[in-house]
């Protein structure tokens, strides 16, 4: 397995027309994006990367929502995915799409966006998964160096791996797309996946995640209750009146 830092500096998309069969990849993460939002609750909303600033949130019960990116012209923040302008703890729902597939650190990013998150937050997450035929195709020499080939794909379970460590439950986690096009939704593709199941599930172009921040206390919560102080006798006083009135009856 190949380590997850990189010193090779990606060419990120800004935009879906840049990717290979964009329609699909762009009505499959908003088909999923549209059932989450309306279980979205909070103050602010964090799209990060010109790919999640195209995505459709108006259903979405959080309003301010904040676009974040350098080259999409619907950015409303621009500043670096490596050192977010926010306070910790500030944002309520993160959506980054595709961002990991084109990072050369995605271990940084993903513990700067988890610095922004409050606790009980959410984070979405997007990605090509390395393990399917939109992964196999990347050892064509005529793909590689073009979009989404030219970047890094990695496979769902090493994603939650990395969310694990960060301490997020998995709350939905889909891999879906065996055969990426622009007929993808067609009858023949979709009665495949079916009858394949769960097996074709791990081998899905893409992957789309939601997991939710759980931050547990460091410092332990004592009882309200004390417990009683037991009472001992004082034994010792009374052995000494004892012997005291054995030494009168002696005499």
């Amino acid at each position: 397995m190949k380590p997850a830092r990189s010193q090779k500096t990606f060419s990120q998309p800004y935009s879906w027309q840049q990717l290979k069969s964009a329609e699909w990849a762009f009505d499959s993460i908003q088909t999923r994006l549209d059932e989450w939002c309306p279980k979205l609750f909070g103050y602010h909303m964090l799209k990060l990367g010109g790919l999640s600033c195209e995505l459709e949130t108006s259903n979405c019960n959080i309003k301010h929502q904040i676009h974040l990116d350098i080259t999409n012209s619907r950015h409303t923040v621009i500043a670096d995915a490596f050192d977010l302008p926010f306070i910790e703890k500030s944002i309520d729902t993160a959506l980054v799409c595709h961002q990991l597939d084109y990072c050369s650190d995605p271990h940084r990013l993903l513990r700067e966006v988890d610095r922004i998150i409050i606790d009980d937050g959410y984070i979405i997450l997007t990605g090509f998964n390395a393990l399917s035929i939109l992964g196999f195709a990347r050892i064509l020499p005529w793909r590689k160096n073009n979009l989404p080939w030219s970047g890094r794909m990695f496979t769902p379970y090493r994603i939650k791996d990395w969310l694990g460590v960060l301490n997020y439950e998995i709350i939905d986690s889909d891999c879906y797309g065996l055969f990426p096009s622009r007929k993808a939704s067609s009858p023949l593709n979709t009665w495949l996946e079916h009858s394949l199941g769960r097996c074709a599930s791990s081998f899905g172009s893409a992957y789309f995640i939601v997991a939710r921040k759980r931050t547990c206390p460091l410092r332990p919560i004592k009882p309200h209750w004390k417990s009683k102080r037991s009472l001992t006798p004082a034994s010792v006083s009374f052995n000494n009146n004892v012997a005291d009135k054995s030494m009168f009856d002696e005499k």
